[in-house]
């Protein structure tokens, strides 16, 4: 168990960690790693971490997750280190969350509360604010506790009670239903306004690289270090969560576009996965992901295969992937990262803040595509000009004949323009 001592200018809030694991649900990720980044995500969330405590079980206890004897442990705790938060590493059901806070009288949050209020502080968009309203409203209704009512009334805020309207927490279930349904029917819009831009964008014929990755991997680093954007970089998790889309050229001139979405985290709460629908369509559209990865980091053979199912999920892990594997610079000796990518197929060892290998991972990136491309000729008429234009653009002209029928351009072209050809193939 570690304990710290109160801070000189520490935050309100003060939380002491809890995590629990049982040997019927084995984890890739050690109990101890895992706290550790509950730790990360509690001071993001401007929470004074003052101590945590593990427990090894046979099963999880229904009534208050962890043992009756830890619980008592934590009482006596509180007395000696004053904590007004207690944080589970893991999601609580409604009796275990009213049931520890009853026996403990503090606020009592869960991974997904904490993941969910970091969410909530980010948001700097509409949408963003949209998307994270309804799944706090999703995650919060069936919770509502009169400890939580309580604390609205009193005009307190602070981590597990930020985001939309503590006051809301005093209203029946059934406007809390109505406004879930009104945040839907936004987001609905949303996904339509999505979904409408990203047709556009594919008769333009310009190509989407989507970067994914585990939190804190350099994502927004490597954006701005690519297309120039001005996106905030944080060593924090979550630092940014709206989108960021930019144009970039690659070697041979051609354009791409390049977008940063939501970073990935293990135990994502369902609750974003599904408010968060239409920005990772974002995934799921792109010709080309990226796979970001800190190569550093403890974890990262867990945090890759995160992601990976992360993707799965989302019905993407069948996407062309580049992985670049990230923070070089932070290697002992970075000319170990070239050995180091010959573990992972089609990696690109690069240093997002310090610009090293980012020439090698654009004509990755251009390769990539190019196995995406298809061989074809076609006979294109007159009038449709803007065929020939687009071939040009977007794909590799290897002829082109002027005939009575029109253009005859042979070349290569990537298999998802195919379909505009389709009347005019030879």
């Amino acid at each position: 168990m570690k304990q710290n001592t109160r801070a000189t200018g520490s935050p309100v809030q003060r939380a002491f960690l809890v995590a629990a694991q049982t040997r019927s649900q084995p984890s890739q990720w050690l109990m101890e790693d895992s706290l550790k980044e509950l730790e990360q995500l509690a001071h993001t969330a401007g929470l004074e971490v003052v101590g945590q405590a593990q427990q090894h079980m046979r099963s999880i206890n229904p009534a208050s997750y962890i043992g009756k004897g830890k619980v008592e442990e934590l009482g006596l705790l509180k007395r000696e280190l004053d904590y007004d938060v207690v944080v589970f590493d893991d999601e609580l059901s409604p009796g275990q969350l009213r049931n520890l806070e009853d026996t403990l009288e503090v606020v009592v949050l869960d991974r997904t509360a904490l993941i969910l209020d970091i969410f909530a502080k980010h948001a700097r968009t509409k949408e963003g604010a949209l998307q994270v309203a309804l799944a706090q409203y999703e995650y919060r209704l069936p919770r509502l506790t009169k400890q939580w009512s309580h604390l609205s009334r009193q005009g307190v805020g602070g981590v597990g009670l930020r985001g939309p309207g503590e006051t809301q927490l005093e209203t029946d279930r059934r406007d809390i239903g109505r406004r879930i349904s009104q945040l839907k029917s936004e987001l609905e819009q949303v996904r339509i306004h999505r979904s409408l831009y990203r047709n556009r964008r594919k008769r333009a014929g310009i190509p989407v690289v989507a970067i994914v990755g585990y939190t804190n991997a350099g994502k927004s680093t490597l954006l701005n270090q690519l297309s120039g954007a001005n996106v905030l970089v944080e060593d924090k998790l979550f630092a940014t969560l709206d989108p960021t889309t930019r144009r970039i050229a690659l070697p041979s001139g051609r354009e791409v576009l390049i977008t940063d979405t939501v970073g990935f985290i293990q135990k994502l709460p369902t609750q974003l996965v599904a408010a968060f629908r239409a920005t990772l369509e974002e995934v799921t559209e792109a010709e080309l992901l990226l796979h970001i990865v800190d190569i550093t980091h403890p974890n990262v053979q867990q945090q890759m295969s995160t992601v990976e199912q992360l993707l799965t999920d989302l019905g993407a892990s069948d996407k062309a992937m580049i992985v670049a594997l990230n923070k070089i610079d932070k290697l002992p000796d970075p000319d170990l990262a070239q050995e180091v990518t010959q573990s992972y197929p089609h990696s690109v060892a690069i240093s997002a803040l310090r610009g090293m290998g980012t020439e090698e991972l654009l004509e990755g990136i251009e390769q990539a595509l190019i196995k995406q491309m298809a061989q074809i000729t076609a006979l294109i008429p007159y009038g449709s000009g803007e065929l020939v234009s687009l071939f040009h653009r977007q794909g590799v002209v290897e002829s082109e004949k002027y005939q009575e029928g029109g253009t005859l351009v042979t070349g290569m072209i990537p298999v998802w323009h195919v379909a505009a050809f389709d009347r005019y193939l030879q």
